[in-house]
C-alpha cells in the first residue's frame, strides 16, 4: 500500500470516528486541526435554502430548505438546523442590487443574519449573491428539472452556489 493510500485511509478512519462521536471530543478535535463545517444560507421570505461544507472546506452540498413565515420563524428554524448539522460558521448571501447598492432586501438579510448570530453565537460572513438564482435556474434548465421539484430545489441550489463561491474564494 502506497503512503498516500495509507494517509487517505487514516484520514477517513479519523473522520468516521469524529462523525460517530457526536460529542464535544469530535468538535474539539475538528477545531484543533482547524476544520470547520460552514453553513451557506439563501434567505427568502417563504423558504431559506441551506448548504453545508464538507469537513475539508472544499465542497458545498445542498442540505435542503426550510419553510418559514417571517423573520422570527426563519431565525428559529435555521438555528435548529445549524445545531443539528454542527455548523460553526455562517455564510449568508447578500442580495446587492445590480448597480452595487444595498437595498431593502439586503437590509432584511442583514437583520436576519444579526438575529441568527445572536441566537447561535456564531459569526457570519456575507457574500454577494447577485445572479445566484439565475445561475440555479440555468443549471436546472440544463438538467431538465421542472415543476414542483424545481420550486423546491432552487433555494437549496442557490445556497450551494453561495457557499461554493465562498469556499473557492477562501482557497484563493
Amino acid at each position: 500500500m502506497a503512503v498516500h493510500d495509507r494517509t487517505r485511509l487514516t484520514a477517513s478512519v479519523v473522520l468516521e470516528k469524529i462523525r460517530s462521536d457526536k460529542g464535544s471530543l469530535g468538535r474539539s478535535f475538528l477545531k484543533e486541526v482547524n476544520i470547520l463545517r460552514i453553513i451557506g444560507i439563501d434567505y427568502g421570505d417563504a423558504r431559506v435554502g441551506l448548504a453545508l461544507s464538507d469537513p475539508t472546506e472544499f465542497l458545498a452540498s445542498g442540505i435542503g430548505n426550510v419553510k418559514v413565515s417571517g423573520l422570527g420563524s426563519a431565525v428559529k428554524a435555521v438555528a435548529e438546523k445549524i445545531a443539528e448539522v454542527g455548523a460553526e460558521k455562517i455564510v449568508c448571501g447578500l442580495p446587492v442590487n445590480m448597480n452595487g447598492t444595498v437595498g431593502e432586501r439586503a437590509e432584511r438579510v442583514k437583520e436576519f443574519a444579526r438575529r441568527l448570530c445572536e441566537e447561535t453565537g456564531l459569526e457570519c460572513e456575507f457574500i454577494d449573491e447577485r445572479l445566484t438564482t439565475v445561475m440555479a435556474y440555468s443549471f436546472m434548465n440544463e438538467t431538465g428539472t421542472h415543476g414542483k421539484k424545481r420550486k423546491n430545489s432552487v433555494d437549496t441550489l442557490s445556497a450551494q452556489i453561495i457557499l461554493q463561491t465562498y469556499l473557492d474564494r477562501k482557497r484563493g
